[in-house]
């Protein structure tokens, strides 16, 4: 899922041959990642390293820039909708991503997602450790939150911190206003059109 989502972002930001450059970097032999097919780490992480050298850009950056598109993007809706049910509130939601994982597998049991621990901490802080076998999560997730604090219309600063020896990634977040602005529309019976 996360290769299939990084050639979507990929494709629909930059274009079909920005994909194609990076399928070659990457050296892979196909053209498109199949959404329920399991692939190497290793793979993801040359795509993630060859995206990042075609697109002259910090793999950091592009990986911030990647987790926004996750939250943002109109055809990933249903992710966005996802993520809205952890919680009316934006500090809920962050107290949710503890059982992001778990919650994932009931729908996907292949998914591999970070394992995330939450720490509450003084004056409106949160210490959010991620975990993945990839180096990379700390960023994505980076993105995904901030992108996230705008949806619930929250004033929050999220940077990505230290990055541990064992892969352990650690973002701090502080809130400063949870009702700064109004928000994205999130109804929970989804309204068609």
């Amino acid at each position: 899922m996360v290769n299939r989502a990084l050639q979507g972002f990929l494709t629909t930001t930059y274009g079909e041959d920005v994909w194609a450059e990076v399928r070659s970097q990457a050296g892979l032999t196909f053209d498109d990642f199949e959404a329920m097919l399991r692939y190497p780490d290793a793979m993801t992480s040359a795509c993630f390293h060859a995206a990042a050298h075609v697109l002259h850009k910090d793999l950091g950056a592009l990986l911030e820039d990647f987790g926004i598109w996750l939250v943002t993007d109109r055809h990933l809706e249903p992710l966005r909708r996802l993520l809205r049910f952890s919680g009316a509130h934006f500090e809920d939601f962050l107290y949710a991503l503890e059982d992001l994982d778990e919650r994932g597998r009931l729908v996907l049991p292949d998914l591999d997602l970070p394992q995330i621990t939450v720490t509450r901490a003084d004056g409106g802080r949160f210490l959010i450790d991620a975990a993945w076998p990839l180096p990379g999560a700390g960023a994505i997730l980076t993105g995904c939150l901030r992108a996230m604090a705008d949806d619930y219309g929250t004033l929050a600063f999220v940077n990505l911190g230290t990055i541990a020896e064992n892969g352990m990634e650690r973002l701090d977040i502080q809130l400063f206003d949870a009702a700064f602005s109004k928000g994205r529309r999130f109804e929970l019976a989804q309204v068609r059109r």
